[in-house]
């Protein structure tokens, strides 16, 4: 079915540029405002969560700006303030533009390079995410060390178990990290379903583009009693949980002509 949701090109191009121009001036702002936020609460918030929640209002920012994304939520975040290991599929860059507009502050998993971006990974910093060199098994450790200390804290992470974006927005094989820090902190797995990302920001490509998106966040998966044995069994049943949600969306999505 052919989408009945185009938009000229003419009224996308400034829109998609505003938008851009917006983003980067919340990221220009957002910087030194971190900072001094961070420099306020850090003696009371070790986990940097005020800190952190700052950078996702930022990092939202493009889903509110530009007009042509549509964003829908269904389900909702645990209102208990336990710790959860939140983990999506991920088809697109979109996703974590989408992800940070949850109620939670959650402590992301991301590599090393992210970092090194002046500006925004300096933002990353900040807010106290969680770095890893995929290369390095060293620091493989250390990230996992660090988000046992969050879970054990109370506060949630956030991993993406594909590791990447697919080239075509399909589900790629979940690699079990995720779940296996789950088990060790004896916390719940929250899975939340994404479908429409690719299509407004498709890898590879540096221009937005018009779409639907909805987010399924679905109930937790708990993980008490589950010992290192149980990871593939775990990252298995998620997965399936999150790949049918999935699917749902995409119709209802095509339902509704996109």
């Amino acid at each position: 079915m052919a989408p009945r949701h185009r938009v000229p090109a003419l009224l996308n191009a400034p829109a998609a540029a505003l938008s851009y121009i917006l983003t980067f001036a919340a990221i220009l702002v957002g910087l030194p405002l971190q900072l001094l936020l961070l420099a306020v609460t850090r003696p009371f918030d070790p986990d940097r969560r005020i800190s952190g929640r700052f950078l996702r209002i930022v990092g939202s920012t493009p889903t509110y700006v530009y007009p042509f994304w549509h964003v829908r939520f269904q389900g909702t975040f645990p209102r208990d303030r336990h710790a959860y290991v939140v983990v999506s599929n991920h088809q697109s860059m979109l996703d974590v533009f989408l992800l940070s507009r949850l109620p939670r502050e959650m402590k992301w998993m991301a590599k090393d390079e992210l970092f090194r971006i002046p500006w925004v990974g300096w933002m990353f910093t900040l807010s106290g995410d969680i770095r890893v060199d995929r290369a390095s098994r060293l620091s493989g450790g250390a990230a996992l060390a660090k988000i046992q200390r969050y879970l054990r804290n109370g506060t949630c992470v956030m991993m993406f178990p594909e590791g990447t974006r697919s080239r075509d927005g399909k589900m790629l094989p979940f690699k079990p990290g995720a779940f296996k820090a789950a088990i060790d902190a004896q916390v719940p797995v929250l899975p939340v379903a994404v479908t429409g990302s690719a299509d407004g920001m498709p890898k590879g490509s540096p221009w937005i583009r018009p779409t639907l998106v909805l987010a399924r966040v679905l109930e937790p998966v708990p993980t008490e009693g589950m010992t290192g044995a149980d990871t593939d069994r775990l990252c298995g049943l998620v997965r399936d949980r999150i790949a049918a949600a999935e699917a749902e969306l995409r119709r209802e999505r095509e339902a509704a002509g996109w």
